[in-house]
């Protein structure tokens, strides 16, 4: 029986570095009898800072591996993210109708024995014309008046209201590499050059230019959308979903405030555009901004218009960096001693910010559905690549929908997201059933959705789906019981925006606090 003793990450940056903290910190890695992690990554390549925004569980993983809150926040200069607002989604702008809808993180309220409060807003119980978000969370009503989603005692990673993150990607991947080489990841600085093979097909060893071989008994491949290992050495074939998702260009500023103590957005604002949309990210000194579009309705040089005419005169003098991608995975992100994570497994595009995410879920599959045994191997590859492809199928068909349910008909693009040949068979068989009641959790597997019930509830109802509950509304007597809630959220909402502070009052007094604790640990030191 062959133990596994040594996994090698073969790239840094987020994905590199979260997944090697995860594995370092859940296999004790600073003991020497343990499974020993080690990572590769190339003194030459430079990472992007274009703003990323995150998903909840991004708080999950990092209290995992032990990263102090405000030590992330001022190392990746990060700001809290309380949810996706969608501008001109449903239809075009200057068109009759709300502009806007929320997408928050915070599920609805459902206190011990009161109703749950989707059917009765269906039915019209809730105040008229308050949309799903507003009526069921107060999450909406705190984010349109700048709040945070916790205060400055709230334990780290706790909050009253449930969040993720925004942040500088290069910046954060720098704190991981600091945090990892603690947890005991043994770091290389080497540019890899080849991967070479056994006879079964497995791989032997990395060759890099600066210090020759490495070798481990796991190979975790992350090297972006170059899959240099997974692709190239293994031959993983990539399953494109460009059939349902068609934006795959992106073109992205980075733009300074105009003033130090300008507001700071607590949420992603997702802006929709002819051919995709613009997402505008708050980080503590910038805003990152990038239009995410398809290349076969518009070209780079009308993009950049369209980017540029959003940010206005601000963006006169800054350069625009324009990125390549593709929708879809590789059904195969674990063959023979080789994962994938990140890029080189796949990516669907930037809406719902799922890419950090799967990240996250990879790592978490690989520590606990390691085998002690080299041998079993195979049997942990089957499982793990049938658990991602499932999430990456139910996530397409979620972000699907955000663009199939448009009244959009101003363009090709949004045309185009109608067609029922580009709606995968599963979303609209579910859109179907929700046509005659409301999404329920019998609807997901849990253990394979990233997006639960309230995601889907939220998207649905803020691109004003019709569910026709008037046939059940017998099947829901405690329509006074449910107005009474209603009415509840809102007078807590009140309560709540007294209590949580303001979004960059937050920020600046965690990262203050980092500090000051920095210099106290420091001066002691000296004494």
């Amino acid at each position: 029986m062959a133990r596994i003793q040594k996994i090698l990450v073969v790239g840094g940056g987020t994905a590199g570095w979260l997944t090697a903290c995860y594995l370092a910190k859940a296999l004790n890695s600073t003991k020497p009898e343990s499974i020993q992690v080690e990572l590769v990554e190339s003194p030459n390549i430079g990472l992007l800072g274009v703003g990323e925004a995150t998903f909840p569980s991004i708080r999950g993983t990092l209290a995992a591996i032990g990263l102090d809150e405000r030590r992330f926040l001022v190392g990746a200069t990060a700001t809290f993210k309380q949810g996706i607002q969608y501008v001109n989604w449903v239809r075009p702008p200057g068109t009759p109708g709300p502009d806007r809808f929320f997408h928050p993180f915070s599920l609805p309220s459902q206190r011990a024995g009161s109703p749950e409060l989707l059917p009765y807003w269906l039915l019209g119980g809730a105040p008229e014309g308050m949309p799903f978000a507003d009526a069921v969370t107060m999450q909406a009503s705190l984010v349109k008046r700048g709040r945070a989603p916790k205060r400055a005692t709230d334990p780290d990673y706790q909050a009253p209201m449930n969040h993720a993150y925004h942040f500088d990607a290069a910046c954060f991947a720098t704190v991981l590499a600091e945090h990892g080489q603690g947890l005991g990841v043994r770091r290389h600085l080497a540019t890899v050059e080849r991967a070479e093979l056994d006879e079964s097909g497995a791989i032997a060893r990395i060759v890099t230019k600066e210090i020759g071989e490495l070798t481990a008994d796991l190979y975790v491949d992350c090297t972006g959308l170059r899959g240099a290992l997974i692709g190239n050495a293994m031959q993983s074939p990539f399953h494109s979903r460009r059939d349902v998702l068609f934006a795959d260009r992106a073109v992205a500023l980075q733009v300074p405030y105009p003033r130090p103590d300008a507001s700071i957005l607590p949420f992603t604002r997702a802006t929709a555009q002819e051919a995709g949309w613009i997402w505008d990210i708050g980080l503590q000194k910038r805003r990152g901004i990038g239009y995410v579009y398809s290349s076969q309705h518009s070209g780079a040089t009308r993009a950049e218009e369209v980017i540029r005419g959003y940010v206005g005169d601000a963006a006169t003098e800054l350069d625009a960096l324009h990125i390549k991608f593709e929708t879809g995975y590789r059904p195969e992100h674990w063959r023979r001693n080789c994962v994938a994570v990140g890029l080189a497994g796949g990516f669907v595009e930037p809406l719902e910010s799922t890419g950090i995410a799967l990240v996250e879920l990879a790592a978490y599959l690989i520590t606990h559905l390691l085998p002690g045994d080299v041998d079993d191997m195979e049997r942990t590859a089957r499982q793990f690549n049938q658990m991602m492809v499932a999430r990456y199928e139910r996530i397409i068909d979620f972000i699907k929908m955000h663009y199939c349910l448009t009244q959009r008909r101003d363009s090709a693009f949004w045309i185009d997201n109608t067609d029922l040949a580009s709606i995968p068979q599963t979303l609209q068989d579910r859109l179907a059933l929700w046509r005659h009641r409301p999404p329920h959790r019998l609807d997901f597997v849990t253990d394979l959705e990233m997006f639960m019930p309230a995601s889907w509830q939220y998207v649905l109802y803020g691109m004003e789906f019709s569910t026709d509950l008037e046939p059940m509304r017998s099947a829901y007597p405690q329509m006074e019981a449910a107005q009474r809630e209603f009415a509840m959220i809102q007078q807590m909402a009140t309560h709540a925006q007294n209590d949580l502070p303001d979004h960059r009052a937050l920020v600046e007094q965690l990262c203050r606090e980092h500090l000051q604790r920095k210099m106290g640990r420091l001066a002691g030191a000296d004494g």
